[in-house]
């Protein structure tokens, strides 16, 4: 870790985007530059359950999930300098959005359906994908999400050809510019 980097947002940073466009290893990343905890949306939603999402999806359906999502961003409202991993459909509910902005500057994560399927490809884990696991499809859900994802973050970073540490210094540097306006 770098020096001066410990504390440096008194904020939360919740990192968006379509899945496989990097959100928890960017998470990873921060969580150690910045000395911060970080919490996975996704992976707290499995362990409060005692199932895999592909199984809530399964047994209880998408609503069920979305619901445990929610409940997931209001409860770490109360929480301060975590990073915040959210699954790729945590932002089409507005009220996530609206609650997620009470705490966190929202960083959308891009990529092109070429590098998301390249990323995620050889996953089980993905219930939106099973049996449509192409370029097509994903290019297709990507445009429906495309205004949501936009329309909610504080701050863009595309992902396509750039290293873990380029995307993570990237999105600390504008966070840092955007803390210097406020």
């Amino acid at each position: 870790m770098r020096q001066g980097y410990e504390n440096l947002f008194d904020f939360n940073i919740a990192l968006i985007g379509f899945m496989g466009a990097g959100k928890s290893t960017i998470s990873h990343f921060l969580r150690d530059r910045l000395s911060m905890e970080e919490v996975d949306i996704d992976a707290l939603i499995v362990e409060q359950q005692g199932m895999a999402i592909k199984d809530i999806f399964e047994k209880h359906g998408e609503a069920y999930f979305r619901s445990c999502e929610s409940k997931a961003i209001v409860d770490l409202q109360s929480r301060r300098q975590i990073i915040i991993s959210c699954g790729g459909g945590a932002v089409v509910k507005e009220e996530n959005v609206k609650n997620l902005k009470k705490t966190s500057r929202i960083v959308l994560l891009t990529a092109s359906p070429e590098t998301v399927l390249e990323r995620v490809k050889d996953s089980d884990e993905r219930p939106i994908l099973n049996g449509n696991m192409n370029v097509e499809f994903i290019r297709e859900l990507m445009k429906k999400r495309s205004d949501i994802y936009r329309k909610a973050a504080d701050l863009i970073i595309e992902t396509d050809g750039k290293s873990v540490e380029q995307i993570g210094e990237e999105l600390i540097g504008a966070l840092k510019q955007q803390n210097k306006k406020a």
